[in-house]
This record gives structure tokens, sequence and C-alpha cells, in this order.
């Protein structure tokens, strides 16, 4: 019994250290693996970190890419944005000047004829210009006056003087004429398709100075006339002294310059006798003209609509403006049986002197149908 009992005894010692080997060993383990558990999960970590870092790093990557494919369209919309922005701040430039503007009150530039209150004298038929004369050619019986002997710039209406001296003088018009820097117009520095070496017959720069207005070939006339532009000039006011105009002064060909100045009575005199020249009515009243310039053909056109209208019947015409003379147009033409010979002159918008014509040509026509039923 006594041996069985530590038989038992010695099984249980053996269990019980083998059970303290085991936990001897275990209890070890459990400590390092409870010890490393941080550091596992700070490996865990970095490497979840290192996998962000890598998803990021490619996004980043993929980013740039977009963003290099897109720089093109970035670039151009910024461009656009750009002139956006530039166009916003020159409209606002432009607002802030007028705001000045309208804060200091800076007024139009003003004709002569609306500086002196010629546009404040009414008429019957409340012409848009401030100056206006109709007289019968043959009877020179005044049928409408308004301002009449007022003293204004006549702007191209000059013209009408240049091409009187051309067509009296009897020279060549066949002589070949080249436009030169001379030519171009310095005072009001205007446009022309006449560039600086074209060359033309003096005949033709006769017939785009007055059907076109064309300045450079005005100016190209009284050039090239002998004794030069001074000789030429001085023809032209000799000329109106002689057919006792009065008010009239010249000082170049085109009608450039506001020193150019006349008055309806003058103008009316000049009409009629450029009216007795044939080469004057042919040229002024051609509706259009074509020019070789160069290796190309040019097409002028007349400066007043009128003579393409079938009713009217014009025999001479010529328009102008410089804006100190405002519109200006001067006409011989047959209305109701009767000659006339018109002058409008610092008209008021860019259609007001013809609508001023076709006034008075229906009061004239009115008058004459109301003359015709009385009797």
């Amino acid at each position: 019994m006594a041996l069985r009992h530590r038989s038992v005894l010695r099984r249980f010692s053996h269990l019980f250290a083998i059970c303290t080997l085991a936990f001897g060993l275990a209890a070890p383990a459990a400590h390092a693996s409870a010890k490393n558990k941080p550091a596992a999960k700070a490996h865990v970590q970095a490497k979840a970190g290192k996998k962000q870092a890598a998803v990021a790093s490619k996004g980043e990557r993929n980013g740039r890419q977009k963003q290099a494919a897109a720089a093109p369209a970035s670039k151009k919309l910024a461009g656009k944005a750009a002139k956006g922005k530039t166009t916003v701040a020159k409209v606002g430039r432009h607002a802030g000047r007028a705001a000045v503007a309208s804060a200091v009150i800076i007024p139009e530039r003003q004709s002569f004829g609306q500086l002196a209150g010629l546009h404040d004298v009414t008429d019957p038929l409340a012409l848009k210009s401030s100056v206006a004369l109709v007289l019968d050619q043959d009877t020179h019986e005044v049928l409408l006056s308004k301002n009449d002997h007022a003293v204004l710039p006549i702007a191209s209406l000059t013209k009408l003087m240049t091409g009187l001296i051309i067509s009296q003088a009897q020279l060549p018009m066949d002589e070949m004429i080249t436009i030169t820097q001379d030519d171009v117009d310095t005072e009001k520095h205007s446009s022309s398709r006449l560039r600086v070496g074209t060359t033309l017959m003096r005949g033709e720069l006769l017939h785009l100075a007055l059907m076109s207005s064309e300045n450079r070939a005005a100016h190209a006339l009284g050039r090239t006339y002998p004794g030069g532009m001074q000789t030429f000039v001085g023809l032209m006011n000799m000329k109106a002294k002689m057919l006792g105009m009065a008010d009239t002064r010249y000082v170049e060909p085109t009608g450039l310059s506001s020193s150019n100045q006349s008055s309806a009575f003058d103008l009316a005199t000049l009409v009629n006798v450029a009216h007795s020249d044939p080469l004057m009515r042919d040229l002024t009243t051609s509706p259009s003209y074509q020019v070789e310039v160069g290796e190309r053909t040019v097409q002028f056109n007349n400066t007043n609509r009128l003579v393409h209208n079938p009713e009217w019947n014009i025999g001479l015409q010529k328009t102008g403006y410089i804006s100190e003379a405002g519109r200006c147009l001067v006409m011989q033409t047959q209305v109701a049986g009767r000659k006339l010979i018109m002058v409008f002159l610092d008209s008021a918008g860019k259609f007001g002197r013809l609508a001023d014509a076709e006034r008075v040509r229906h009061w004239v026509e009115g008058s004459a149908t109301h003359l015709l039923a009385k009797h």
C-alpha cells in the first residue's frame, strides 16, 4: 500500500515537474508574445503605411500625368481667362473714362454752324441743315433760304473749284501723274485707296476727285499744276473773286482744311458756272468708275446716292464732310419742270442732307401741283 502510494506520489511529482516545465516554457513565450504585441502592431501599421504611401505615390503620379495631359487645355483656358480679364479691365477703364467725362461734362466736337447757333433757326420744312438755299437757275428767284449768307467751312465742295480750274486750263488729260507722299492727308488723316506710287492719267484723277471726292487725287492735281500748289490755290481764289464770290476763300484744293470757307449764295454761283462745263457735269454725276491700280482693278462710286435714284434728274452735284463743316451738298437738278440749284451746308446726321433734298423736291412738286390746280 505504501509502495503504491509512493508510486502515485512520484507520478504526481513527475507530472508536476512536467507541468512546471511547461509553464516555465510557456510563460516566457507568453511574456515575449505580450511584449512583442506593440512591435507587431507597429510592423502592421508600418506595412499599412507603406501600402498607403505606395497608393498615395501612385495617385500623385497619376495626378501629375493628368495635370500634364490637361496642361495645354488649362493653358488655353488661362489664356482665354486672361483675355477676358483684359477685356473687363478695358471695359472698366472705358467706363471709368466715361464717368470722368460725364463728371467734367466734355462736349462733343461741334461744327462751326452749331457753335454759331445756326441750327436754332427754324424754317418751314424743318430742314436738318443749318444753311440752305434753293433758287431757280433761270430766273434767279429764291424759293427757300436759311442762313444763306453765313460763311462756313465747305469741306469737299472745294473740289468743284479744283475741278473747274483743271477743266478750263486745257491741260493734257492723258498726262500720267504719280501719287506721292506729299498727297497723303496730314490734316485729317483720312484714308485713300490710291497708294503712294500709284500712277494715273490726269483725267482719271479728276474723275475720282469730283465723283468719289478722292483727296489724294485732288491734291495731286493741284501739286502738279504748272507753277505748283501755290500757283494753283492762287488761281482758285482769283477765280472766286472774278465770279463775285466775296465770301469765299481757299487755302488748298481738297477741302480737308476748315479754312476753306464760303456762303450758300457764293456756292450757288459756283454751281451755276460749273454746270455750264460739260466735263464737270459728266464727271460729277458719274455713278461709278474703275481704274487700274497696279495689278488691281479698283471701283470707285459716287458719294451722292441720289445720282442712282431715277426720281432725280441731276445735272451737277458735289458732297462734302469734315467735322467743322458738317455734311454738305450742292446740286443742279430739275424738279417739276424747273431748273433748280440747291445748297445745303452743315447738315446734322449722316443722311440729313439727302433728306433735306428730298423734302425740298416734294415741296416744289407739291407747290407746282397746287398752282396747276389753282389755274
